[in-house]
């Protein structure tokens, strides 16, 4: 997706990402199939002698000081291994096919759509080449299961140029789940993060196990669909596991100045039944929104139906309401239309005026038919 290479020019003082190489990248919506807080992590790498792998899944952008080294050489804050070399005076270089390797599993499984392999302030540093390979395992394999020879891996970005300094980012055509990504780079050098984008695609033994669960979370299978607005931070932070630990671990919308509200539409794992709500403002105390109401459909384009009628939110606090008779149990009452036991396959929330939430939690079970096509679809891309 992008044709970044050679090297960047040596740093020159100032903003160290003033001549940082990147591209507009269709990745928003997908879950982050690298993210630390839904349980990614690097099983095993061969070397990491200059910066630890564990810095490849670190959140935000990789920082730089110039002036911090340590007793090995300059800090970096990636993944650097140590300079190659030949096996002989005579023979000096590495061999074409050296280098250098690290295994990162999964948070989730998932079908990859997207590999970001970014060299920031890796200018001369960097790998000259990559490579990322898959492989389906068993999301707990560890170092001596993802290294045994028998594994087969499937290439999802061949070896190809990179650039120093800059965001190198491959889409991925392979209708396959996977649980682990290989990252290769030749014949050495350092890569400040690694992320990858996708579809999350659940266990459906384990929800079958779980019976009740979050329909909406995003370690589920649930996803964005669409939202007004995404100024301050992503509607995706609504689905993430764990309460809010900050402010912009939520989702927060710029402040209107006209008589309209935000909102978030959600597909959920699989059609299912919802039993209970959840609605937490936590960290949001000067910015929580006012107002919300809650709406669901089944189908694409079936009519959206109100679950939850417009019920008051309160700065930094936890909201819950039963489903009764087909509606959410809140004071004042709330309206008809969801009928008890009706099935869904979306979601929507809508804020009054503006302002945020920080998690949604929909409990729920699915219904046979969405049990079965959940199964079907894992089955198919197994």
């Amino acid at each position: 997706m992008t044709g970044f290479t050679g090297d960047a020019l040596p740093y020159g003082g100032g903003n160290p990402f003033a001549d940082y190489r990147r591209a507009e990248l269709p990745f928003t919506g997908l879950a982050e199939l690298t993210d630390r807080r839904l349980g990614a992590g690097v099983v095993a790498a061969n070397d990491e002698f200059f910066a630890e792998r564990e810095n490849l899944l670190l959140p935000g952008p990789a920082v730089f000081d110039p002036e911090r080294f340590g007793h090995k050489g300059k800090v970096m804050d990636g993944w650097e291994t140590r300079r190659r070399r030949g096996r002989s005076a005579s023979a000096p270089h590495p061999e074409p096919e050296d280098h250098d390797w690290a295994v990162v599993r999964l948070a989730v499984p998932g079908v990859v759509r997207g590999v970001v392999v970014d060299t920031a302030h890796f200018r001369g540093n960097y790998p000259r080449s990559v490579s990322v390979e898959a492989a389906a395992l068993s999301p707990s394999a560890g170092a001596e299961e993802v290294a045994d020879p028998s594994v087969a891996w499937t290439a999802l970005v061949p070896r190809t140029p990179v650039g120093g300094h800059a965001e190198n980012a491959f889409a991925i055509r392979r209708e396959r789940r996977f649980t682990h990504l290989r990252l290769r780079q030749y014949p050495d050098g350092g890569v400040a993060r690694l992320r990858v984008y996708g579809e999350v695609v659940a266990d459906p033994a384990w929800l079958a196990a779980l019976g009740t669960f979050d329909l909406v979370a995003l370690e589920h299978g649930g996803t964005v669909r669409n939202a007004s607005d995404r100024f301050y931070s992503p509607p995706e932070h609504t689905i993430l596991p764990g309460r809010s630990r900050r402010m912009d671990d939520g989702w927060e919308t710029r402040r209107r100045r006209d008589h309209g509200h935000d909102w978030i539409e959600y597909r959920l794992a699989e059609q299912g039944v919802i039993r209970a709500i959840e609605i937490d403002t936590a960290y949001l105390k000067g910015n929580a929104a006012g107002w919300a109401t809650l709406s669901l459909r089944d189908g694409a384009d079936g009519p959206w139906l109100p679950l939850l009628d417009r019920v008051r939110l309160h700065p930094d606090t936890v909201h819950r309401f039963v489903v009764e008779d087909g509606t959410a149990a809140v004071p004042g009452g709330a309206p008809a239309g969801i009928q008890v036991g009706a099935p869904a396959t979306d979601a929507r929330i809508e804020i009054f005026p503006d302002g945020g939430i920080s998690r949604l939690r929909l409990y729920g079970s699915l219904t046979a038919q969405g049990a079965a096509r959940l199964a079907a679809r894992a089955a198919a891309i197994a």
